[in-house]
């Protein structure tokens, strides 16, 4: 006997839904709050400041921006989740 597909609910999803889980980083550089962005819900190409390589559409990654900062466009970054964890021990990319 086939399945039978439920119809999704045409009510709109919450302005917060599918994207990461904010939180906040203290770290050598002072404090950053990041937000994770699934793969999915990535659909731009991005440079990261801690390789200076691209972070592609469909790559998950990390957004980070200063806590002082209250999440400003122009002060946001985003950043390979590795080069995030590392940041405290790679030199800058000397990109400016």
């Amino acid at each position: 006997m086939p399945r039978q597909h439920r119809r999704r609910s045409e009510e709109p999803l919450p302005p917060a839904s599918g994207l990461g889980w904010t939180r906040h980083e203290q770290g050598p550089d002072g404090e950053w709050v990041v937000r994770s962005v699934p793969g999915d819900r990535s659909g731009k190409t991005y440079r990261c400041p801690g390789c200076d390589h691209e972070i592609r559409p469909g790559i998950g990654h990390v957004v980070a921006w200063p806590a002082d900062a209250y999440g400003g466009l122009e002060d946001r970054r985003h950043w390979h989740t590795t080069c995030w964890a590392e940041r405290g021990r790679r030199r800058p990319s000397g990109r400016g």
